[in-house]
Order: C-alpha cells, then structure tokens, then sequence
C-alpha cells in the first residue's frame, strides 16, 4: 500500500496527477511515443493546440524530467523532444487512457447526459 493518499489536500501524488492529467500533457507524451519529435513535427500532428500552449505544455513535462529537449546542429537551428526514461513509464497509463478515452468518445459526447 502507497504512503500517499490523493484524498488529503497537501498529497504529493495528487500534485502529480495535475500534472499529467491536463489533456495537453497526455497527448504531448503520447505523440511522442514514438521516438524524438521535431517542435514543429509536434505542432502539426497535435491538431488544436497552440504554439504558446505547446511551448508551456513542453517546458512543463521538461521541468518535471518527463520530456528531454535537445538542441539540433541544423541550419537553421531547430530542437527535438523525446521521453526521458520517467517519461517513457508513463505511457502505458497514457496509452491506456486515450484508448479508453477513443472508445468512449461517442458515448460521452451524447447530449442526453445529465
């Protein structure tokens, strides 16, 4: 059994779970599932999301050692974006939540919901 408890308001846990919970986060780790990601390759495969969302969305994950940014000797000069190691364990809850999220989408999205 954890030491941590998400009731209690001072929980560490539950200031890790603002932290990946926020739909950016999860779909920001999950798009780089796949291996190290362009900034821009990032902004065009995340449909909806702003460059300035973006940007706080990576510094955010890259504060907290989930994503690492590593500078480009191109011309002109460009960054790339992978999961570090911490990063990389929580794509099978990630995973898990946008499967689950996919194929409940229609369900939710009903208006006959209270």
């Amino acid at each position: 059994m954890s030491e941590y408890d998400v009731f209690l308001a001072d929980c560490p846990a539950r200031t890790t779970l603002s932290l990946v919970a926020d739909t950016w986060s999860v779909v920001v780790v999950f798009g780089l599932r796949g291996g190290p990601q362009r900034y821009s390759d990032l902004l065009d495969r995340i449909g909806g999301i702003s460059k300035k969302m973006l940007t706080q969305t990576l510094r955010k994950l890259e504060r907290n050692d989930l994503v690492e940014r590593r500078a480009l000797a191109t011309a002109p000069p460009g960054v790339e974006y992978r999961l570090t190691a911490l990063g990389q364990s929580l794509l099978g809850p990630v995973s898990a939540l946008a499967r689950w999220a996919e194929e409940h989408a229609e369900d939710l999205a009903r208006d006959d919901h209270p």
